[in-house]
């Protein structure tokens, strides 16, 4: 018998038959869209009895020559089972993209992590590869909170990417990013290693999350860094607890109490919602985890090693070259790579 399983395709047989007679414009474009796939479907199918009938042939009959034809379309059969499985895994990972949650704005947070001063310049090297790629994809970014070193690096930084499909785009960038070059402070040339991490949140609408009143604790404080005496002077910061999970909110972008309240409710409500589907792909165990951990060495997802001009994806064990071009945006390979791989590992 055939080891290819024809079962994990009943899910699309299923939401075609409910559109077969189309009647509604939507179910006209469901329609359009499902035939393709059910077509080679039927095809494989097809295959898949023949190459059946010709092994039963093999392993049954003593005519040599019956047998050698037999082989020879086995071949050919298997190589066309292949091609088609290979489209219909096109379609999985495209029908994926058009998921509802793929499609919403993205919350984008980095933090630095092990590293010091370093870390924090490898921060600011990220967000700027992020900004860069956003805009070359027509998203708008806005930042929503930031706290920068010394030397002009990023402790952390909070950020929303809008347009369709931003989630999507970003979602596998979650996760420890670790950095081997030579700091611009360090004077004997001598290859430090540093990382920081990324989270990457689906923006939550209120339909999607209820946060109660009596669930949070928001605090008032006085804004901190740069920005010059009226910063300093004014108590715009707000900090909201949620108390149920004990995640906190800060933000201090706006000089507005107002906006920086609606800004920490916006972050505390996508990392609210994260957890949500994380709990539910826990139990569903059909999605991917990407805890980020505590942003130490060993828990890397990508080691950007500048000696070697060289980038690493530990996920899918795939290395890219040109690491200035990469910072500077040009991130579409990468990101494409990834959503393909790590999505046939989900199958």
């Amino acid at each position: 018998m055939s080891d290819v399983n024809l079962d994990k395709y009943d899910s699309f047989k299923k939401k075609f038959s409910l559109v077969e007679k189309p009647i509604s414009a939507d179910q006209w474009e469901e329609y359009n869209r499902l035939y393709p796939i059910i077509e080679s479907i039927k095809k494989l199918e097809t295959l898949v009895k023949q190459k059946d009938e010709n092994e039963k042939i093999i392993n049954t009959e003593s005519d040599k020559d019956l047998i050698s034809f037999a082989k020879e379309d086995t071949l050919r059969i298997t190589k066309d089972i292949e091609n088609i499985q290979e489209e219909i895994k096109e379609f999985e990972i495209e029908n994926r993209k058009s998921d509802p949650i793929n499609l919403k704005n993205a919350i984008l947070e980095i933090r630095a992590g092990a590293g010091g001063e370093e870390a924090a310049l490898f921060g600011a090297d990220l967000i700027r590869m992020y900004t860069r790629f956003a805009e070359k994809k027509n998203f708008k970014v806005t930042i929503f909170h930031q706290n920068i070193s010394e030397n002009g690096g990023i402790k952390e930084i909070v950020v929303k990417i809008e347009g369709r499909g931003a989630f999507g785009t970003f979602r596998y960038e979650s996760g420890v990013h670790r950095v081997q070059r030579v700091p611009v402070t360090e004077s004997a040339g001598r290859i430090h290693t540093s990382t920081a991490s990324v989270a990457v949140l689906p923006e939550a609408e209120k339909v999607d999350l209820e946060i109660k009143n009596e669930e949070i604790e928001i605090d008032v404080l006085k804004a901190t860094g740069p920005g010059g005496q009226h910063v300093n002077k004014t108590e715009s910061t707000i900090r909201i607890t949620h108390l149920p999970t004990n995640i906190i909110v800060t933000c201090q972008e706006s000089r507005s109490q107002l906006k920086n309240r609606e800004i920490a409710m916006e972050v505390l409500r996508a990392r609210l919602y994260e957890r949500k589907i994380k709990e539910e792909a826990d139990k569903r165990a059909t999605l991917r985890k990407n805890q980020i951990g505590s942003a130490m060495r060993s828990e890397k997802i990508r080691t950007y090693n500048f000696p070697q001009n060289r980038i690493t994806d530990h996920r899918i064990k795939k290395s890219w070259h040109n690491i200035p071009a990469v910072l500077d945006g040009d991130l579409d390979e990468i990101v494409e790579t990834l959503s393909y791989e790590l999505n046939k590992e989900d199958e």
